[in-house]
C-alpha cells in the first residue's frame, strides 16, 4: 500500500509541475491568440495563417506528442536501467545526430512541395488566389520549425525519463512569449504583416529547443554528431512503425476537418482554431499533463513485471482525469458563449467571430473527457510497446469521423466539423477501454465508473449555479470589465459548488486534487 501510495505521489507530483506549466502556457498562449484576434480577426489572413500553422504543426503532433516520444520513453527507460551513464550518453546522441538528418530532409521537401501541401490540404482556398498565395509562402516559411521541435521532443523524452519535467513543460511558454514580442515589433514594418506570425514561429520553435539543452548538460546527456546506428535506435523505429502511422491517422482526422472547413465560409478556418485553443486550456493542464506524467510510471512497473502497481497507477490516473475534466466540461457548455465574449471580442474580432467561435467551442466540449482518458490510454498501450492496438482503433475513429463530418457539416457548418470531432473521439477512447479489458484484464473499471458518476453529478449542481449566476447578471448588458468579473465570480462561485458537492458525495480524488494544488503552488 506504501508503494501505491509512493507512485500516485509520482504521478501527482509529476502531473503538478506539468499543468502548472501548461497554465502559464496557456494564459500566455491566450494573450497571444488575442494579439492575433485584435490584429487580424477572423478573415482572410488569420485562415491563411491558421492553415499553414496547422500543416506545420503535423510534424510536431508526429514528434511532440505522438510516435516518436512515446515510442522512445519506454526502450529509454528500459535501456537506462542495463547500460552505462556512457553508453545512455551515446545512444542519445545517435538519435539526436539521426533525427537531425531526417528532419532537414523532411523540411526541404516540405518547401519545395509546399504549393501542392497546401492545395491538398485546402482545395477550397484555390478559390481565392490572394489567400492560397499568401498561405504557401507561410507553410514554405514554416517548414524549418519542424527541425526545432523535432528535437525538443527527444530532449523532452530523455528529461521525462529521468523525471524532469519542468523545462519541456516551461518550452511552450518561451514560444509564446517569442510569438508576442514578433507580432507587436514586427507587424508595424512589414507590407504584410501576418509574416511576423510565421518569423515568430521559426524562433519560437528555437526558443523551445534551446531551453533544453542546460538540463541535458545537468544529466550528462547533450548530444554530439554521432553516426552509429545503436541496437536500441532499432527497437525504438520498431516500436514506432505502428505508433507513427496510428498518430498519421489522428492528423488524417485534422486534415478532414482543415478539408471541410476551407470550403465553408471565410473565417471558418479561424473560428476552429481559436475555439481549439480554448479547449486545449483543461486538456493541456490535466489530459496532457497526466499522460506525460504517468508514462515513465507505467513503463517502470511494466519493465519489472510490477502488474498491480501498472493497474493502480492506470486507474488512479483516468480517475483523477475525469475528476477534473468532467466539470470544465459543464463549465465549458455552459459559459462557451460569454467566455469567448471578454477573452476575445475587441478589435477585429466582432460579433460573426464571436458566434462562429462559441459554437465551435460549444460542440468542441463534448470531447473533452474522452480525448482527455484516451491520451492516457494510449499512453499505457505504448508503455506495453503495443502500438498496433492504438493505429487500428484510430482507424475505426476516423472512418467514423469522415462520416460525421459527412452528416454534420450541412445542418451544422463548422459547429458540425467540432462535433464530429468530439463524436468520434467518444467512439475512439471507448474501443480502447474495451480492448484495454480483453488483452490485459481488470484495472478497476468499476472504481472509475462510480468515481465519474459522482463527480457527474457534483459538475450538474455546479452547472446549474454558474447557470443561475449567469441568467440573473444581465450579461451582454454590462461593459467588459464587469462582464469579466462575472465571469470570475462564476469560476469561483463554480470551483467552490464543485468541491463542496465533491465532498458530500465522498468523491475520494478532491483527496489527490489539494495534493497537485500544494504542489502546483
Amino acid at each position: 500500500m506504501a508503494e501505491k501510495v509512493s507512485h500516485e505521489r509520482k504521478i501527482t507530483g509529476a502531473a503538478s509541475i506539468v499543468g502548472a506549466a501548461t497554465v502559464l502556457s496557456r494564459i500566455l498562449g491566450y494573450v497571444r491568440d488575442a494579439a492575433v484576434a485584435y490584429v487580424f480577426g477572423a478573415g482572410l489572413y488569420s485562415d491563411a495563417f491558421f492553415m499553414a500553422f496547422r500543416i506545420a504543426n503535423l510534424l510536431r503532433r508526429l514528434v511532440g506528442e505522438g510516435a516518436l516520444t512515446s515510442s522512445f520513453i519506454p526502450i529509454f527507460t528500459e535501456e537506462m536501467n542495463q547500460r552505462s551513464k556512457e553508453s545512455i550518453r551515446s545512444l542519445v546522441s545517435s538519435v539526436f545526430t539521426l533525427l537531425t538528418i531526417a528532419l532537414i530532409v523532411l523540411t526541404a521537401l516540405g518547401m519545395i512541395f509546399s504549393k501542392e501541401i497546401v492545395w491538398v490540404m485546402s482545395p477550397g482556398f484555390a478559390s481565392d488566389p490572394e489567400k492560397f498565395r499568401i498561405t504557401v509562402n507561410l507553410t514554405m516559411f514554416m517548414f524549418p520549425y519542424m527541425v526545432f521541435i523535432g528535437l525538443m521532443a527527444i530532449a523532452m523524452g530523455v528529461l521525462n525519463s529521468y523525471r524532469h519535467f519542468t523545462a519541456p513543460a516551461l518550452s511552450p511558454v518561451f514560444f509564446n512569449i517569442v510569438m508576442i514580442v514578433c507580432l507587436f515589433a514586427l507587424v508595424p514594418f512589414l507590407a504584410t504583416p501576418v509574416y511576423a506570425l510565421a518569423i515568430g514561429v521559426l524562433f519560437g520553435g528555437f526558443a523551445q529547443f534551446a531551453l533544453q539543452l542546460p538540463y541535458l548538460k545537468r544529466y550528462g546527456m547533450v548530444p554530439r554528431p554521432l553516426f552509429h546506428i545503436d541496437p536500441a535506435i532499432k527497437k525504438i523505429l520498431v516500436l514506432m512503425g505502428p505508433a507513427a502511422f496510428g498518430v498519421g491517422v489522428y492528423q488524417l482526422n485534422i486534415f478532414v476537418t482543415l478539408w471541410f472547413s476551407s470550403q465553408l465560409a471565410q473565417g471558418s478556418v479561424s473560428y476552429l482554431y481559436y475555439a481549439g485553443r480554448l479547449m486545449e486550456l483543461p486538456l493541456g493542464i490535466f489530459g496532457v499533463a497526466v499522460s506525460t506524467a504517468v508514462l515513465p510510471s507505467l513503463s517502470e512497473h511494466a519493465a519489472k513485471n510490477e502488474w498491480d502497481e501498472f493497474r493502480g497507477s492506470l486507474s488512479f490516473a483516468v480517475r483523477i482525469v475525469n475528476f477534473v475534466t468532467i466539470p470544465a466540461t459543464v463549465g465549458l457548455l455552459v459559459l462557451s458563449y460569454p467566455i469567448v465574449d471578454v477573452l476575445f471580442r475587441r478589435g477585429e474580432f466582432g460579433d460573426a467571430a464571436l458566434n462562429g467561435t462559441a459554437v465551435a467551442l460549444l460542440y468542441y466540449a463534448v470531447g473533452l473527457v474522452p480525448v482527455s482518458i484516451s491520451r492516457i490510454i494510449t499512453s499505457v498501450f505504448y508503455s506495453l510497446k503495443d502500438t498496433a492496438t492504438p493505429v487500428w482503433v484510430a482507424l475505426v475513429s476516423f472512418v467514423f469521423n469522415v462520416i460525421f463530418c459527412f452528416a454534420l457539416i450541412g445542418p451544422l457548418g463548422h459547429g458540425g466539423l467540432a462535433l464530429a470531432t468530439s463524436l468520434s473521439s467518444i467512439i475512439n477512447v471507448a474501443f480502447l477501454f474495451i480492448v484495454l479489458r480483453k488483452k490485459y484484464g481488470r484495472f478497476g473499471g468499476r472504481f472509475i465508473l462510480s468515481s465519474s458518476i459522482r463527480s457527474t453529478a457534483a459538475s450538474i449542481i455546479m452547472g446549474g449555479v454558474i447557470y443561475l449566476i449567469m441568467f440573473r447578471s444581465g450579461f451582454a448588458a454590462h461593459s467588459v470589465a464587469m462582464r469579466t468579473m462575472i465571469i470570475g465570480g462564476c469560476l469561483t462561485a463554480g470551483f467552490v459548488t464543485y468541491v463542496i458537492a465533491a465532498k458530500f458525495m465522498r468523491v475520494q480524488e478532491i483527496t489527490f486534487l489539494k495534493g497537485i494544488l500544494r504542489k502546483g503552488g
